[in-house]
């Protein structure tokens, strides 16, 4: 025997133990990492996976609520965990995000961590108080133009997706907008509500009823196309091109996890994703299901980071610990 067929032959010795963990996996409880709090999408995302999870392995599939740090926490605690599978973590724009904001961030979106399968995106709304004098999104910028910097723009703290959407139509758009950083979505909305602050980027979710009540002008939605909740609202790509942020959620488990293993919780994800039961529970979130391989979601988080690195370079955002 020659030493090539040697080690074909080794390789395919020591290969079956993987397809049997393969078979034999789920081998116990899966936990589902979530880094927020309950009622968040994050949240309602990982609880709509864990039950059809659940449901299709006849293992018990939990979430664990871990938040923190947008999502610091929750991911660390995937990273060090054993790589087989048996810890997922609905990771979201943070684990990009992060390790271009906080110098204590020590994780890397592609080294750290096993990129499973994306999940389901869900769009900003760019919305404005009634007062002010724009009707969609050309009419917005055209204001900003005319007066660099009239316009103030209301988020949930420096460094998160309402404030990364407004800072990416500057880039794109060359227009400029006031932050004003909350310590939270909540009172950032109010204070627009309020008329003290002129724009915000709220997450869909969180804004359709105040659009739909009139409490709040929706101006552009951040996706590529118009929202079902709010179809009479365009997609801000609509009026300046190349402008997309869509608040991504998606599995990951530790680095290291067998192929095999990665390949059949990715299955199960593209299959439930299909069901119309779950899509429907999706787009009442006003989320839209994606899927996909994991090979195109590692290619996906490579170039989401490079987008943030540049839009963070441009808005002169500096890590803080």
């Amino acid at each position: 025997m020659n030493n090539v067929t040697f080690a074909m032959a080794i390789g395919v010795f020591f290969g079956l133990p993987s397809v049997a963990a393969a078979q034999a996996y789920p081998a116990k409880t899966v936990r589902i990492i979530a880094g927020f709090l309950p009622g968040g999408f994050a949240d309602t995302a990982s609880r709509i996976v864990a039950q059809q999870l659940s449901i299709a392995w006849g293992q018990p599939v939990i979430v664990e609520n871990r938040p923190g740090a947008n999502g610091l926490i929750a991911g660390d605690i995937t990273a060090k965990s054993a790589p087989d599978g048996h810890t997922l973590f609905m990771s979201s724009a943070g684990l990009t995000i992060n390790p271009l904001l906080y110098t204590r961030q020590q994780r890397d979106p592609l080294k750290d961590f096993t990129a499973v399968s994306l999940v389901a995106g869900i769009p900003n709304v760019l919305v404005a108080h009634p007062s002010v004098p724009a009707k969609n999104v050309n009419e917005l910028l055209a204001i900003a133009r005319s007066r660099s910097g009239a316009l103030t723009q209301a988020s949930a703290g420096t460094g998160s997706p309402g404030h990364l959407s407004g800072e990416l139509l500057q880039l794109i758009a060359n227009v400029k907008f006031i932050h004003v950083p909350y310590k939270g979505s909540s009172p950032a909305l109010i204070d627009v509500m309020g008329g003290h602050v002129d724009l915000s980027f709220p997450s869909i979710s969180s804004s359709v009823a105040l659009v739909k009540e009139r409490k709040l002008r929706g101006v552009g939605v951040t996706m590529t196309k118009r929202s079902p909740l709010l179809p009479e609202v365009p997609a801000i790509s609509e009026s300046v091109p190349g402008y997309e942020m869509v608040g991504w959620y998606g599995l990951v488990g530790a680095v290291g996890m067998p192929k095999d293993v990665t390949a059949k919780i990715n299955a199960e994800v593209a299959r439930m994703l299909t069901v119309a039961d779950v899509r429907e529970r999706f787009l009442r979130e006003g989320a839209v299901p994606i899927g996909g391989t994991p090979e195109e979601f590692t290619a996906f988080l490579a170039q989401d980071q490079v987008k943030w690195v540049k839009v963070i370079k441009a808005a002169n955002i500096k890590p803080s610990e």
